[in-house]
């Protein structure tokens, strides 16, 4: 019996109503709370992924203290880093050849893997080789949580959980600080590394109970190892450029401009060994689709600026409002509380009525709007008028956050579901580190500019950054001219932002309202 005789079976009348692949019927109940079962332990994954890096930077002056090698700290944050970036498109390309689960179980293991050697590092330098391991894994993290729901939830219907995917980045943000405090005080740094156990622990137990995905054909086609290894020194030497240049090493130094070369001679080579892999870690051809490449660049845009943020804030109102650098996390809550409403809400509305282009079109208005309000604070911005200013950069931030995955993912073949969430996680990765570095060499400067012309430039010499002990001892003129040094060194950093955000708006505009999908025979294969 055909699809369209069997459609017309049971009708009124006998009227046939053609059912596509792209919309069967809904999932049966039983099916939905497995669905959310999954959802649960993918939500807590991606916590695992979110928390470690915000836990471990409140322990790294302690660790220091124990281990030694300060002038190699700077290590066990980039090699963490670089792993990370480097690695995400290669697993999503393996969870796309090889089977979803057997992969992203891979990752959690090496990830906890990483942890647990960290926490018995003895020296710095096995602490920067454990964490490189740790980033191995985590690049898995992400990508694999990002593909799994696109494996099972169909775009249509992904907006529905995009509040908790923000609500569980508000609870990374404002808790990793303090529970990083906390442990380091009460159990020690090495616990910083250990507490990803219990949460990693029950993560596997969860994911490998109730996950169930259809089982991969195994590909017959060789891994792109050349791709893999050309994408890679890309990447590293991306992340290099943007970690060193104008600290480590002077933008226009011999090693920055190697760094350059290479990446750039390593990219084009990237490019073309992918016009002729038979498996290409990330295929060209998803960019020929003008949403997919729009929303890339969305996700390059919003990572630049979203991180960007995060480093200044608190900064600002540690060093300017005297606000306490232990509640640093809290001091972003108004950015991160309207962020996890307005995904929400958005989510929500995409769901109902399946439209979304003008969603990133807001967001891109509302973050340029909060970025340039932020650009004006100055040494008499109060906490309250700062709130409201990062509430509205939250709120334009929580249009764009999951609207820009859920499009990119739709504007791909379900085959290639892992690449394109790869490659979106890659691009606000690489925001990301583009953006502390523009930005943090911007406020740099203006700062050391403005307490040398002001007569404290010896407080700054070595630093624009001082913690609250140190700012506490300088005399009352230099500590006043250091708050107006910072808050002129917010305001170029953040008016940046908001013409980079601006890019982003124009990128939106362009995007074209393709419907969303419905669930497909793929997303038939739910959890049971």
């Amino acid at each position: 019996m055909s699809d369209l005789k069997k459609a017309a079976d049971g009708k009124p009348g006998g009227r046939a109503v053609e059912k596509t692949a792209d919309e069967p019927p809904a999932a049966p109940e039983p099916q939905q709370r497995s669905v959310r079962v999954v959802m649960l332990a993918l939500m807590i994954t991606m916590l695992l992924a979110m928390l470690d890096n915000l836990i471990v930077g409140t322990a790294m002056p302690t660790i220091v203290g124990d281990l030694g090698g300060l002038e190699h700290l700077s290590w066990v944050v980039t090699a963490y880093t670089l792993a990370t970036a480097a690695s995400t498109p290669i697993w999503g390309k393996l969870g796309d050849m090889y089977g979803r689960k057997g992969i992203f179980l891979t990752s959690i293991v090496l990830f906890l893997i990483g942890s647990v050697l960290s926490g018995m590092a003895q020296d710095m330098g096995q602490l920067i080789g454990f964490r490189a391991i740790q980033g191995l894994g985590a690049g898995g993290l992400m990508v694999g949580v990002m593909a799994i729901i696109g494996d099972l939830v169909p775009p249509r219907e992904r907006g529905k959980y995009q509040g908790l995917m923000a609500g569980v980045m508000a609870i990374a943000m404002i808790g990793g600080p303090l529970v990083g405090g906390t442990i380091t005080d009460h159990l020690g740094w090495r616990w910083s590394f250990y507490i990803n156990l219990p949460l990693g622990a029950v993560a596997l137990a969860m994911v490998t109970a109730v996950l169930h995905l259809p089982n991969k054909k195994r590909t017959k086609a060789k891994v792109d190892y050349l791709g893999a290894g050309l994408l890679t020194v890309g990447i590293t030497a991306i992340v290099l450029v943007t970690t060193w240049g104008g600290s480590e090493y002077a933008w226009d130094s011999a090693v920055i401009m190697e760094l350059i070369a290479i990446g750039v001679v390593s990219l084009v080579g990237f490019l073309f060994v992918e016009t002729k892999a038979a498996e290409p870690i990330i295929p060209l051809h998803i960019f020929r689709n003008l949403n997919f490449t729009l929303m890339s660049v969305v996700g390059f845009m919003s990572g630049f600026v979203m991180f960007g943020a995060v480093l200044f804030l608190p900064l600002f109102q540690q060093s300017v409002q005297g606000a306490s650098a232990t509640n640093s996390g809290l001091l972003l809550l108004p950015m991160l509380l309207s962020m996890m409403v307005v995904s929400l809400i958005a989510g929500r509305v995409t769901t109902s009525s399946g439209k979304y282009k003008i969603f990133p079109i807001i967001g891109s208005i509302l973050m340029v709007a909060g970025l340039f309000l932020l650009s004006q604070m100055d040494t008499g911005t109060t906490r309250l008028t700062s709130g409201i200013y990062m509430a509205v950069l939250g709120a334009g931030m929580g249009f764009l956050m999951q609207i820009t995955m859920l499009v990119a993912q739709n504007s791909v073949e379900l085959k290639d579901m892992g690449v394109a969430s790869s490659a979106t996680t890659l691009f606000r990765t690489l925001g990301s580190s583009f953006g502390v570095a523009i930005m943090g060499a911007l406020f740099t400067g203006r700062v050391q500019d403005e307490m040398a012309a002001r007569g404290g430039g010896a407080a700054t010499s070595k630093s624009a950054q001082l913690d609250a002990a140190s700012l506490a001892k300088l005399p009352d003129a230099v500590r006043e001219a250091y708050q107006f040094a910072v808050s002129s060194g917010t305001h170029i950093a953040f008016l940046v932002g908001a013409s980079v955000g601006v890019i982003a708006l124009v990128a939106a505009v362009f995007v074209k309202e393709v419907p969303l999908r419905g669930a497909g025979p793929e997303a038939k294969a739910e959890p049971r």
